[in-house]
């Protein structure tokens, strides 16, 4: 993926259009009539390879859009003859650093169940950003790597065996609760992942100095939603191994905390679960007590997330956190109002979610700004409960399931909701079709200037 040495690599000039003449009028006429000859137009996506007069790789020329960078290399990984390769001209730091995570994207390969060719092209990482370049590819291939394997082999255990090894390469405590402690103080997990025959647990991790700003990440942890007694059609079912997105974003973005030193006293909450079917299974119509004693009648067996998620974000709340922010697929209607690619943010601190928004367009992983709109709060509030996990209308379901959660964090604290789809419908240049990191740079970028390394 990448080289340190720059000696004897081969460069590539990422070029669009204007570029691309301008680097023609400076080339060996050789080159310029090869080029010319290839009809080669710098367009996203494509690349050449200029050979040399003594008939080598001179140098390969990619094409790129005028205000893409993240994507600009990503292409190359797959494309590129085996060999070692440096990037020329001169890129600001931030850009260049962004490309390089593309490349590093680029290579990406789920090989877990099938072998694959191993890619052979490696670019020159510079010293100065490899920690930061590799934490960040690393914490996105863990999460596609998590969220592409199927649920056969990553059930509520094998997520809280990741999270423990995380725990120990970095140092941190690890605890995982079930069983009858799980039923007595964190009810609504376990009433949701009762029916499976691989039992409920709640992941928690603790990072840092507790004498720094506490900080909690919570994770929708469902390795498999059928729906429930609500269950799925099959066309609905089929992608959901990837229900446990959120925690997977949770486990990456506390990956690049604990990697790069964020200045913070890190706590990491994930409700565990299989949303499955079984004659213990919790039906529509049933009212539930939650770990803060919020009773919630279930509308739909389907809505299971935001209330596994009640509980974990109760006990953050307990713990201490003074901010929190949590990760979850967790809406449909988010997927319809912003597409695939666009997760959206909610936030108490409007300043700060728009602040969030416009960093996230700036990285290239876009977020988009939603409101807590208090008049839909009536919505979920039935007759004979407390509140209900789903609304009265069809409309607004991402806003809904958004206030449902923030009924459980405490007033007055800082608090982040991301609504992820946590996958890509289609292959594109390194992004391959199956899961996906979505907000997790973006959210880091933020962190980093609220706790910037002691």
């Amino acid at each position: 993926m990448f080289c340190t040495d720059e000696a004897g690599t081969i460069p590539i000039h990422s070029l669009d259009a204007d570029a691309l003449a301008d680097w023609i009028e400076s080339a060996p006429a050789g080159q310029q009539r090869w080029v010319k000859a290839s009809g080669f137009q710098a367009r996203a996506g494509s690349q050449l390879l200029v050979p040399g007069e003594d008939g080598g790789l001179a140098c390969v020329l990619a094409g790129r859009d005028r205000g893409e960078r993240l994507w600009a290399l990503a292409h190359l990984p797959a494309a590129l003859p085996a060999g070692r390769y440096h990037l020329a001209g001169d890129w600001p730091e931030e850009i260049l650093e962004r490309a390089l995570i593309g490349w590093g994207l680029g290579c990406y390969r789920f090989d877990r169940y099938k072998s694959q060719s191993k890619l052979e092209a490696s670019l020159v990482l510079p010293e100065e950003m490899a920690d930061n370049v590799r934490a960040l590819v690393d914490a996105s291939v863990l999460v596609r790597d998590l969220v592409n394997t199927p649920a056969l082999d990553l059930g509520p255990a094998e997520l809280a065996e990741v999270a423990r090894e995380m725990a120990a390469t970095h140092n941190a405590a690890f605890e995982s609760v079930d069983g009858e402690r799980l039923q007595r103080e964190f009810p609504a997990i376990a009433v949701v992942g009762q029916a499976s025959t691989r039992p409920p647990c709640l992941i928690r991790m603790q990072w840092g100095d507790p004498d720094a700003p506490p900080l909690a990440l919570v994770g929708k942890g469902v390795v498999f939603d059928s729906g429930g007694l609500d269950i799925k059609p099959g066309s609905g079912m089929v992608l959901m191994k990837k229900d446990m997105g959120g925690a997977a974003h949770v486990l990456g973005l506390a990956k690049v905390i604990m990697t790069l030193g964020l200045n913070v006293n890190l706590r990491v909450y994930i409700p565990a679960v299989e949303n499955a079917i079984s004659g213990n299974a919790y039906r529509p119509s049933d009212i539930i007590r939650t770990r803060n004693g919020t009773s919630v009648e279930i509308g739909n067996t389907d809505a299971e997330g935001r209330v596994v998620l009640s509980d974990a974000l109760t006990l953050a709340c307990e713990e201490g956190a003074e901010r929190v922010i949590d990760f979850a697929t967790l809406t449909g209607a988010a997927r319809i109002a912003l597409g695939e690619d666009v997760p959206p943010i909610y936030g108490r601190d409007l300043a700060a979610a728009r602040a969030i928004q416009d960093l996230s367009f700036e990285c290239e992983d876009p977020l988009w700004h939603m409101p807590l709109f208090e008049g839909y709060r009536s919505q979920i509030r039935p007759a004979i409960a407390d509140l209900s996990n789903t609304g009265t209308s069809k409309f607004g379901g991402s806003v809904t399931a958004a206030l449902f959660l923030d009924h459980f964090v405490d007033p007055g604290l800082d608090w982040f909701h991301l609504d992820v789809y946590a996958w890509n419908l289609g292959d594109r240049p390194g992004r391959p079709a199956g899961g996906e990191a979505q907000g997790l740079r973006a959210m880091w970028r933020w962190l980093l200037t609220q706790y910037p390394p002691a």
